[in-house]
């Protein structure tokens, strides 16, 4: 065996490493939407850290209702119109301190430890993203060894393989992670089932009264031809030369074990790590496969250290190889960390307690950041966590509408740990109930979904419901006008930003919620429409859009995050919330509203970074995309780039300097290189609308597009100036098609492959 094998060294498809992780954050990484799992890759001392999207920490949070205030929403109008937004924000938090959401948290670590045989040559570990497995090689005196793992999207386990030379292996599950909570109660246990046979079990139980009652890992242990014992709470593999673990995850919200019931799940198992994988890659890799990026067209190193180091020496310029490969590792992880629920903060992973903001989904930006490539990158597995995650949770947008307003339809909150949609995270300073635009911001990728899919079946049992909700909620809202008989948003919140010189960050009027209002009734109407659905109510939304405010561009030429005179300033903040028309929205476009594109331009332009957050960079990149600035995308992409806010595995950090673990720049990062590639919306297809220099050639496939086209291949290099495109569409239709200032239309049919050249 030859563990530095020169094809998988340099694979598009794959991340290696040449050591093990030091720090828990550089540990690879393999999930299959519920489980995930954090492989260290040490020789002698191998730890896997065991995650579950479902494993929050309970903080007595889950009783929490939105606050009862309808009755008193006039006098919160008034008092914010009045210039007292303090005294409107305390009648909503009543006095009450910030409460957070369920903290994400780890599950247990899986242990092996072996004896050294001499010294470790020849070591690699590597995530291969094709397959989703993650494997470590390494020689010693004793021969070759080999670790492989996987987490199974077909059978709902981790599955794992040790093989080598004959050898004692000592096997424990344990509860041992930093930070972990004294009343958290840990109990690990091993046991001998029959020759060759082993159980390991490990269970935790929280702080009783708060919320669910506990969680356990069960690891079933097939070691044929070698002895087991247990020695306390340790599995011994005696003289193994080949071991299968199969390792199972459940959360209880009761007292009691699920050990037994688990245990017989993996019985019925075949112990054999191939099948399992074929099982598992007949899911994974089809949908890892659906799209693909070159940009170098040459093999890269596919050592993390390597690529990082090489975009440290491109002096202000972009690494096309660096960027392709987290172009793939990004997909790698949304995929991995979609199914039962979307990407948390850190994805699917965390292998310490008391994770920053809570591990949990922030839905005024990052959520949003991180689906950023879903539909474009040809991941419907990503949008239907996100469906899952809102489907639980519409009703409580519903109870928010009702008990902060009085009013029907739908209210988001600004977070959730994904247990339900209850408002109840603000105080005096955070008026979370004004944020007006959390339930069409969070329902937009999946309007996007069904642009892009044409699902009509989703459409009518669940979306469409949805969507009316949110446009019910502003219709029934907007009961005040101005002096010029527009509608008045009030109260409104921009997130966690105020304008300069108010007291208060309760507003009227926040960009983004006027433009989720717009957004909101217009898909509202678009579905209704298309299903010959509540005319009635459609033609009281068309009459409603007439009335909301305009956009206002101030002295500077910047459009004010503010639609409302006297509001505005604070140029140095991490969020860009007003951009909403802008991104993800068509809104406000450089082909059809030239001017607001251009006041749009200068306030993310003039926008400062206050601290560098990974979200903000992004935000502000993404929004530079639709605005045709790739010097401003260069810009911002090299804000994450080159301030060391990538780990070994790939994984990302919230700040520079690594500085909390984070998922937001490595799974938004293949949605903002999509958009320097393709921006498309129903009737129009722009392609390299925003590419940077260091991309003059280059080849991307698979992108699924607004208005059910794919493209198939687009392939490009400036150098002579040539543009190739073959587009699919699902429906006959005329598309107008555009590329770098030319522009044509073209007639698809359905099913049938168009191929359109530009240059």
């Amino acid at each position: 065996m030859n563990p530095l094998d020169t094809k998988a060294v340099h694979s598009a498809h794959a991340i290696h490493d040449t050591a093990p992780a030091d720090r828990w954050e550089d540990a690879f990484l393999a999930g299959n939407g519920e489980s995930g799992i954090m492989v260290h890759g040490g020789p002698h001392r191998e730890r896997t850290v065991l995650n579950h999207h479902r494993y929050v920490l309970p903080n007595g949070t889950r009783g929490l209702r939105a606050a009862e205030t309808a009755d008193r929403l006039e006098e919160i109008r008034d008092l914010i119109l009045a210039g007292r937004a303090p005294e409107a924000q305390r009648i909503w938090a009543k006095g009450e301190e910030l409460r957070w959401t369920q903290s994400f948290h780890p599950g247990h670590a899986l242990e092996a430890a072996t004896a050294e045989h001499g010294p470790v040559r020849g070591y690699l570990r590597a995530t291969d993203f094709d397959t989703g497995e993650i494997t470590v090689r390494w020689s010693d005196d004793a021969g070759d060894w080999l670790r492989r793992s996987f987490v199974s999207r077909a059978d709902a386990v981790v599955v794992q393989e040790f093989t080598g030379p004959s050898a004692d292996l000592r096997l424990r599950l344990t509860g041992e992670l930093p930070d972990c909570p004294e009343d958290v109660l840990h109990r690990c246990a091993a046991t001998e089932l029959a020759p060759g046979l082993g159980l390991l079990n490990a269970r935790a139980t929280y702080p009783q009264g708060q919320g669910a009652y506990g969680f356990e890992a069960v690891t079933l242990v097939h070691a044929p031809g070698a002895r087991v014992d247990a020695e306390g709470d340790v599995l011994v593999v005696r003289g193994a030369r080949k071991v299968l673990l199969l390792t199972a995850l459940d959360r209880h919200e009761r007292p009691g074990w699920g050990t037994a019931a688990i245990r017989g799940a993996l019985a019925r198992l075949p112990a054999d790590y191939e099948r399992l994988l074929g099982a598992h890659t007949a899911l994974h890799t089809p949908a890892y496969r659906r799209a693909s990026l070159d940009l170098t067209g040459a093999p890269a190193p596919a050592l993390a250290a390597d690529l990082l180091e090489r975009q440290a020496k491109e002096d202000g310029a972009l690494d096309p190889a660096l960027l392709e490969r987290l172009f793939h590792s990004g997909r790698y992880l949304l995929l991995s960390a979609s199914g039962v629920l979307p990407p948390r903060l850190t994805g699917l992973w965390i292998a310490a307690w008391g994770a920053a903001w809570c591990g949990d989904f922030t839905t005024d930006a990052n959520l949003n950041l991180q689906l950023a490539g879903a539909n474009l990158a040809a991941l419907p597995e990503a949008v239907h966590a996100h469906a899952a995650l809102l489907r639980g949770q519409i009703d409580d947008w519903r109870a928010n509408a009702r008990a902060l307003y009085g009013i029907s339809g739908l209210l988001a909150p600004g977070r959730t740990d994904g247990e339900h949609g209850h408002l109840f995270h603000l105080d005096d300073d955070w008026p979370w109930p004004a944020w007006l635009a959390g339930a069409d911001w969070l329902l937009q990728p999946l309007h996007e979904y069904w642009r892009t899919t044409g699902d009509d079946v989703f459409l009518r049992e669940e979306l469409a419901g949805w969507l009316i909700g949110a446009a019910e909620f502003f219709e029934d809202f907007l009961t005040r006008t101005d002096d010029r008989g527009h509608v008045v948003f009030v109260p409104s919140y921009s997130p966690e930003i105020a304008p300069e010189g108010v007291a208060g960050s309760a507003t009227v009027n926040a960009v983004m919620d006027v433009a989720a209002g717009r957004h909101a009734l217009e898909s509202a109407i678009e579905v209704c429409e298309h299903l010959g659905i509540e005319p009635e109510a459609v033609a009281r939304w068309r009459a409603l859009l007439l009335r909301l405010p305009p956009y206002l561009v101030n002295e500077a030429g910047r459009l004010t995050e503010w639609a409302w005179p006297g509001l505005d300033g604070n140029l140095d903040h991490r969020h860009v919330s007003h951009l909403y028309p802008v991104w993800p929205l068509h809104e406000i476009t450089r082909d059809a509203t030239p001017e607001l594109a251009e006041a749009a331009h200068r306030a993310l332009a003039d926008r400062g970074d206050e601290n560098l957050s990974a979200h903000g960079s992004l935000h502000r990149a993404l929004a530079a995309a639709r605005l045709r600035d790739p010097d401003l995308v260069r810009a911002n992409l090299l804000k994450i780039l080159d301030a060391d806010m990538l780990h070994r595995s790939l994984m990302s950090s919230h700040n520079p300097a690594l500085e909390i673990y984070n998922a937001d720049a490595a799974i938004t990062l293949p949605g903002l290189i999509l958009e320097l590639l393709v921006d498309a919306r129903p009737g129009r297809i722009d392609l390299l609308p925003a590419l940077p220099a260091e991309l003059g050639r280059g080849a991307v496939r698979g992108v699924t597009c607004q208005g059910r086209i794919t493209v198939e291949e687009l392939v490009w290099d400036l150098g002579p100036g040539t543009v190739r495109a073959l587009l699919r569409s699902a429906v006959d239709q005329r598309v107008e098609v555009h590329c770098r200032g030319e522009g044509r239309s073209v007639d698809l049919v359905a099913g049938e492959s168009r191929e359109v050249l530009f240059g």
